[in-house]
């Protein structure tokens, strides 16, 4: 008997590849759009641990400026702000000088760093010392991207990455917390998705938010969060996930992952398409490198023909772009703002 026959990883790869979920969409199933949503959702909510979670009633948020800085261009904070009971979350805001002169509502976006040394690169600034400057690789100086919009940022740390890690001398620390989570009827993807809840909680408390252009993006770990914060999150009316959207198929369940990225039960229901398309008509751009290992281009491709059905489906037919850089696993700035700018109004543009 060959080791293969033995292997339950092969079992499970060749499993998933004969697997229809349940509730893909189709346009020809004859169940309305508006209830193929409810459905969809609902199942999202419950397999992530959401729905207890967003049931609990929340903590105060007990917000504290730690410093601020000021440089030609940009206002630089840092925030934390109590998630759950006795839980903080660290996080970056940048305010554009030309924005702010504005003295009215700006534009946000809620930005994510990945499996990374944190939410300390979306502002270009070192992890030890804050007040140093800090060179970024693969445009993930998210916060800076967004600055030359004149867009305003908040850059949330993700539990497990950066600040938020168990173990400080490791890069990321999913497994643990990820572990626990499950155990307690949650999952990392749905706690991340409440932070990112909390994080409008706290934008809801400041009076320079236009809450008609707040959007959401981040790259890998960071586009795993974004892409269900945006199914999920009503409030946000904008996102770009980058280096994420795939198959489950072709990636999760293709090849090693961080075990952060599992739901229990989720390819039963959905593919990500599905997902993404709660989102619909809302605008989005997907950012996805053409030489990414872990997230093939092809799959890319298949699942963003997908998406696009169920885009055409409601009044956002013009609302979906694909952005795709010549290289591997990182943002592609400048060709992902082109897009955003020609799908969605931020009310301001480059100088």
């Amino acid at each position: 008997m060959t080791s293969q026959l033995l292997n339950p990883v092969t079992y499970h790869e060749k499993f998933s590849k004969n697997l229809k979920p349940r509730l893909t969409f189709s346009a020809d199933s004859g169940t309305s759009l508006s209830i193929w949503k409810r459905t969809v959702k609902k199942s999202l909510l419950d397999k992530t641990g959401l729905t207890q979670l967003l049931k609990e009633k929340r903590s105060p948020l007990k917000p504290k400026i730690l410093w601020t800085k000021e440089d030609d261009s940009i206002t630089l904070s840092k925030l934390i702000i109590q998630v759950e009971p006795g839980l903080y979350a660290n996080a970056f805001i940048s305010i554009p000088h030309r924005a702010r002169r504005k003295k009215g509502k700006m534009p946000w976006m809620i930005a994510l760093q990945g499996h990374s040394s944190g939410a300390h690169q979306s502002v270009a600034v070192d992890y030890h010392d804050n007040f140093k400057s800090f060179k970024v690789e693969g445009d993930r100086d998210f916060a800076i991207s967004c600055a030359e919009q004149g867009i305003a940022c908040l850059a949330l740390e993700q539990r497990g990455f950066g600040e938020r890690r168990n173990h400080l001398n490791r890069k990321t620390d999913c497994f643990r917390s990820s572990m626990q989570a499950l155990q307690l009827g949650r999952t990392m993807i749905g706690e991340r998705v409440f932070d990112v809840d909390r994080a409008l909680d706290y934008l809801s408390t400041r009076k320079d938010v236009d809450w008609k252009k707040v959007g959401i993006m981040g790259n890998s770990g960071g586009g795993t969060t974004s892409l269900f914060s945006a199914a999920i999150l009503k409030r946000i009316s904008f996102a770009m996930p980058s280096c994420y959207f795939s198959t489950f198929k072709a990636s999760i369940m293709a090849m090693h992952h961080c075990e952060c990225n599992y739901v229990p039960g989720l390819l039963e229901d959905v593919e990500m398409a599905d997902i993404l398309g709660l989102f619909a008509p809302k605008p989005v751009v997907i950012v996805a490198g053409k030489e990414d290992p872990i997230f093939p281009i092809r799959s890319v491709r298949s699942e963003y023909r997908r998406l696009k059905e169920i885009y055409q489906s409601t009044s956002g037919k013009d609302s979906l772009r694909l952005v795709i850089g010549e290289g591997g696993h990182r943002f592609y700035a400048n060709q992902a703002w082109a897009a955003a700018h020609q799908i969605f109004d931020f009310g301001t543009f480059p100088e």
